[in-house]
């Protein structure tokens, strides 16, 4: 069985993206494994696994738009931004399609965020959740991001909304909705959060740890393994000559 190759995790809730990386090097019996695009452990869907000599062309596909489908609760403000955090502020919330639509387009295009105090972003040496969790909150400079298209897919509830995002590398799904809440004057935070698409991967191309466990157990896993070249194919080509061809093969 090669052990080379990209496997596309439909990432469970409450796992980490680490969590999945350490499954996958025990059934591979492998220590090269790498993934991009790391989820939040309250987050679901597509997370890319390289393994082996895949793992060289992690930082390729990482720069692929991201698509997600994320249920906003409005009328509920948390410190992380999501429903795993402390509930800050209330608000009576009554939201109509028309209001939030009107919202939404405020949000399209290149667009400034501050990252949540709850991320993973350094500052001093120190993750800002690190700093969080003791109670210390620091100024965080605004970042520029690219939300290509966020569109209201129906209601939940009736304060909470299912949206479709779809983006740029490095966009915060939770703090869009923070914002979101904040510009309706309401509030609001995230409640579910999957990634439906990362670069060519989609969720229907993903496979569970439970689907890997079963694939393992027939001796199957080389059928899941998509080929290294799959994720370059949208990179030009060059042809070299034989003449060329053994400097190129040492890394001319």
């Amino acid at each position: 069985m090669s052990t080379s190759g990209i496997l596309v995790i439909d990432k469970p809730r409450d796992w980490t993206s680490h969590d999945v990386v350490a499954k996958l090097r025990g059934v591979f019996g492998e220590k090269r494994i790498g993934h991009s695009g790391t989820l939040d452990p309250m987050a679901t869907g597509v997370l890319p696994v390289f393994v082996g000599r895949a793992t060289r062309a992690v930082e390729l596909v990482c720069s692929g738009d991201k698509e997600y489908e994320a249920e906003a609760v409005f009328g509920v403000t948390t410190d992380t931004q999501d429903t795993t955090g402390t509930v800050l502020q209330t608000h009576p919330a009554v939201v109509s399609p028309g209001e939030l639509e009107a919202a939404l387009s405020h949000f399209r295009g290149k667009i400034e965020q501050i990252p949540p105090m709850y991320s993973a972003i350094k500052r001093d040496g120190r993750r800002l959740y690190q700093l969080a969790r003791k109670g210390q909150i620091v100024e965080v400079e605004p970042r520029r991001c690219r939300v290509d298209d966020i569109s209201f897919l129906g209601a939940e509830g009736e304060d909470t909304y299912l949206l479709r995002i779809t983006c740029g590398k490095g966009v915060y799904i939770r703090t869009l909705c923070h914002d979101i809440g904040q510009a309706l004057g309401c509030g609001a935070h995230m409640q579910t959060l999957e990634r439906v698409a990362a670069g060519i991967f989609s969720i229907e191309d993903a496979l569970t740890p439970e689907q890997i466990d079963e694939l393992a157990q027939e001796d199957r896993l080389s059928e899941a393994l998509i080929p290294l070249d799959a994720p370059l194919k949208h990179l030009p080509a060059v042809r070299v000559g034989e003449r060329s061809r053994h400097a190129v093969l040492n890394g001319n």
